[in-house]
């Protein structure tokens, strides 16, 4: 597979090191992929075709909190724990995505994990945690999510480059008719005589064929369903959703992290995203640029912030890194065939050659 700057797809901005979330200095990310079983659904016995993705804002090393805000696009979703994030600014712990019916296991395997690892900042937590629906492809009522997975997406958690597509908890995903699910980029920039990087981590599952758009050329509408067939949906048109993740390590305060999480919009409806009712589309962003410990001697605390005058540059690089983590998503996805036999397709890349070629192309 290849990522979608390998496919010739041309992009504004310059990206980091690895083109991840991961370029942001100690973000971790780290995976629990489940895929078993073929053939018709039995409810507790598959197939399945699930997972877990776990960020970690200072990577396993240090567990001080973040300031973070959110924000839904649309909220036909669920994203725990953000009226903590609303009341304090901080983001107190690591970031599970997973599907739609795991959340709460999921969420309570955090806390296990917090417990053990001593990283709780009250005696509760209130950990973040959010979803979209894989139902399509996975026994979802199965609830094959344990507790293992998430102690293994979060274990495992490392910097570097990262898998895509078929991974995590975007295992089971379709994003505009094509096999979605896991993808990542990064942008590097400056801004207030300070250099940056902004990284974003989405898990797409969301959008109709017609509305896909790569590079402005209308390819859903040039790839028909009489070319790739699209998966049998017995909902609404565009049901689905999108979770976007974003960070950056510029130092920004909470409502400047909000704002942040705000653009995650404008990236996706550069690809087609429009929110649809039936779409789950909320976005998180956090900073890691200020040091916040919490607890021992109650002492001020010093703050930096960016100004809001020179905040522009960090904007266009998000909803850069937002575009190109959903089509990286797409490129990197492969066809899955889940239960009752059905089959999601890939974006195929001789039929998006095509289409891009006829259209005209910027040098």
């Amino acid at each position: 597979m290849a990522r979608a700057r390998d496919l010739g797809i041309l992009f504004d901005g310059a990206s980091g090191q690895w083109n991840t979330i991961t370029d942001v200095p100690g973000v971790e990310v780290g995976y629990a992929t489940i895929v078993a079983g073929d053939g018709a659904l039995q409810m507790g016995a598959g197939p399945v075709r699930t997972g877990v993705t776990a960020i970690l804002p200072r990577g396993k090393a240090s567990h001080d909190p973040v300031f973070a805000g959110w924000f839904p696009l649309n909220g036909n979703g669920e994203m725990t724990g953000t009226a903590w994030v609303d009341e304090s600014g901080f983001l107190e712990g690591p970031i599970c995505l997973t599907n739609t019916h795991s959340v709460g296991l999921v969420r309570d395997a955090v806390v296990g994990w917090q417990a053990r690892t001593g990283t709780l900042f009250q005696p509760w937590s209130n950990p973040v945690v959010a979803e979209t629906y894989d139902g399509y492809l996975n026994d979802i009522n199965g609830f094959h999510v344990k507790e293992a997975h998430v102690r293994q997406a979060l274990d495992t958690a490392a910097s570097g480059p990262l898998a895509e597509g078929n991974v995590g908890g975007g295992t089971g995903m379709v994003c505009h008719d094509f096999k979605g699910g896991t993808g990542t980029a990064s942008r590097v920039g400056r801004a207030a005589g300070q250099d940056f990087a902004v990284g974003a981590l989405v898990q797409a599952n969301y959008g109709s064929r017609a509305d896909l758009r790569i590079d402005g050329v209308p390819v859903g509408r040039e790839i028909g369903l009489d070319r790739v067939p699209a998966p049998d949906w017995r909902g609404e048109k565009g049901a689905g959703s999108i979770i976007v993740v974003l960070a950056t390590d510029l130092p920004l305060l909470p409502l400047q992290c909000r704002r942040l999480a705000q653009r995650a919009g404008l990236g996706l409806a550069r690809v087609g995203g429009v929110g649809h009712n039936g779409s789950g589309d909320i976005f998180i962003a956090f900073s890691t640029g200020n040091i916040l410990p919490l607890g021992g001697a109650a002492v001020l605390t010093g703050l930096r912030m960016l100004p809001n005058e020179e905040i522009d540059p960090l904007f266009e690089a998000a909803i850069e890194a937002v575009e190109e983590s959903i089509l990286n998503a797409l490129a990197m996805a492969e066809t899955m065939t889940g239960m009752h036999g059905r089959t999601v397709h890939a974006l195929p890349y001789d039929l998006l050659a095509e289409a891009m070629a006829r259209y005209r192309r910027r040098d």
